[in-house]
């Protein structure tokens, strides 16, 4: 934010370069005191901002600066190895992204895993936001083998002792359950290998099938298999907000 009426943008440009609203809708969220820059509520009109440096928000919600790079979200096949050219001819992340692109992606996926992955060229944010200081929640959807017992549900729950020390559900949701299988929905912040796998082998329930449906606020949605979107404006902000305030 800045004084000098030679600097920066006006916010209500700002904000309808955003998106958000038009640039009278923008001035009537300024004079309702809805927006705020860097921690302060905004009402004057006239206030000039930097998109790239100050943090905006409207209603609470922060407003990500213009984009410079690219974010997608993909829905990773079974069978897909996580990086972007495999020397051994297996499939890769390349077939799925618009071309020429050097992507880096976020969370990776072992190759019989489906589900999110976040690809994007700001390395930056690939860097911060699969740094283990940021501990952004993920969320899996597991078929596993047998019958899940309340006791199983609760340990997992408690605490499970694997080689690498021991690991909790933040979050364990059970979906169905019959003689030969469960279905339960369970939420880590641990980036560990396999982990999701060797919970379920340490509690007896070996994984039959694995699919992350959420990084943080990014949901897969209706998102199909092979599939990509562009990350939307309020789930940018939020991951950025992820970044800052972990990081």
């Amino acid at each position: 934010m800045t004084d000098d009426p030679t600097e920066g943008l006006r916010l209500q440009k700002a904000l309808a370069q955003a998106g958000v609203a038009s640039r009278r809708a923008s001035e009537e969220l300024i004079a309702e005191g809805r927006v705020e820059v860097n921690g302060r509520v905004i009402t004057e009109q006239g206030t000039r901002v930097d998109p790239e440096r100050d943090v905006i928000r409207v209603d609470g919600s922060r407003i990500p600066p213009p984009r410079r790079h690219l974010y997608l979200v993909l829905n990773k096949p079974r069978g897909v190895i996580s990086t972007m050219d495999d020397p051994q001819g297996r499939p890769s992340l390349q077939q799925y992204v618009p071309r020429h692109q050097r992507l880096f992606h976020v969370g990776r996926l072992d190759t019989d895993t489906d589900g999110l992955l976040i690809l994007t060229n700001d390395g930056e944010f690939a860097n911060q936001l699969a740094h283990p200081s940021h501990e952004v929640p993920k969320t899996y959807l597991v078929e596993v083998e047998g019958l899940l017992d309340n006791k199983t549900l609760r340990r997992l729950e408690k605490s499970v002792t694997l080689e690498d020390g021991p690991i909790k559900a933040d979050k364990l949701k059970l979906v169905q359950r019959a003689a030969s299988r469960s279905l339960v929905q369970i939420t880590l912040h641990s980036g560990r290998n396999r982990i999701v796998r060797r919970m379920m082998d340490a509690v007896g329930h070996p994984v039959r099938q694995l699919s992350r449906i959420a990084i943080g606020p990014v949901r897969l949605g209706q998102l199909q298999s092979g599939q990509t979107r562009e990350l939307t404006q309020a789930e940018l902000g939020a991951l950025l907000d992820v970044i800052d305030h972990q990081g």
